[in-house]
């Protein structure tokens, strides 16, 4: 994913917690992501999804049921001033249709929507385009959140009628009925889950209008700034991924960016990121698009990520990842 957005490192803490009984798992879990153990002790600092979904894909081999027991650990405050103005909104409605209004803010992997279709109102999580093999996990994380969401909006249990999912039934199926207590359905059209409409309609228990709109304001003003610096970032990116082969250096793309290097090494240490882990990341994510691909050479992939030999590729994959190239091509 060349286009990664940045995220907190709240999912990555939840997930460490999860495993805290196993202390000797932080270094595995951490594996590959570029994550260092002391960075969880910034609440300021962001990560890249690459970053993110590298720590769920470890701990996902360690425990099957991870998107679920996250999921069911993200609170309304997990998501900040937005949360804080979803619980202040006049009715459940408003609340919903706030959170669905700054995707951004909530740092889903989903395009949500919530429709009323006769007597029910379905949540649902669509467009899905980041790593495939992590899609069932962050449907589960993202449904069961939202659920739970609902109840503490309410501040009591949300009836649900039905909740659907595309995937088929997992193992673990038995686990879903913490979150979801309703009829279930799997290999569905949709990953959705519904409610009787009317409750759209009910007044929150937290309903203030004076720290809504202070909250709202602050939720617009974060949501401005927010999307500034991705696109920001993600024309750095874009320069850097067209460029792997002969990458431009910190004062080339300095000047392609039209600031000066100490400006450009500023805005990127404030977006929790630096040159060289950006362009670490693009050639990763590159470096295992090609050895998918058994047409390519070791040596052919390492000339195309602009390395002088396959030996400095294989040391380079080895610390991104964890594993030797050929071992993660087999």
């Amino acid at each position: 994913m060349l286009h990664a957005n940045l995220t907190t490192l709240h999912v990555v803490s939840l997930t460490l917690e999860l495993f805290a009984e196993q202390p000797d798992s932080i270094e595995a879990l951490l594996a590959g992501s570029g994550i260092q153990a002391g960075d969880l002790a910034s609440a300021d600092s962001r990560i890249t999804r690459t970053q993110e979904l590298q720590v769920c894909a470890n701990a996902l081999a360690l425990r099957t049921d991870l998107g679920l027991a996250l999921g069911q650990r993200l609170h309304v405050s997990s998501y900040g001033l937005l949360g804080y103005a979803a619980l202040s909104s006049a009715t459940f409605g408003d609340a919903w249709r706030l959170l669905l209004q700054y995707p951004a803010l909530l740092g889903t992997y989903f395009k949500l929507d919530l429709s009323v279709e006769g007597e029910l109102a379905w949540v649902s999580a669509s467009e899905y385009r980041h790593v495939q093999t992590l899609e069932q996990f962050n449907v589960e994380m993202c449904l069961a959140s939202l659920r739970l969401i609902g109840d503490e909006l309410l501040g009591q249990s949300l009836p649900l009628a039905a909740a659907q999912f595309s995937h088929a039934r997992p193992a673990y199926a038995e686990r879903y009925a913490a979150s979801f207590a309703c009829p279930l359905h799997f290999d569905a059209a949709r990953n959705a889950f519904a409610f009787p409409a009317e409750w759209l309609q009910r007044r929150l228990p937290l309903a203030d209008p004076v720290t809504h709109q202070e909250m709202l304001a602050r939720c617009r003003k974060q949501n401005s700034e927010f999307t500034t610096r991705q696109a920001w970032l993600q024309r750095v990116r874009e320069m850097l991924a067209c460029h792997l082969a002969e990458p431009p250096g910190l004062e080339a793309l300095a000047q392609q960016m039209h600031c000066s290097p100490r400006s450009l090494r500023r805005h990127l240490q404030e977006l929790g990121t630096h040159y060289q882990e950006l362009l670490d990341e693009l050639r990763f994510e590159r470096a295992k698009t090609l050895l998918g691909q058994q047409d390519w050479p070791i040596c052919r992939i390492a000339e195309e990520l602009g390395f002088s030999e396959s030996a400095s590729f294989r040391h380079a994959f080895q610390r991104w990842s964890g594993v030797a190239p050929s071992r993660f091509r087999a």
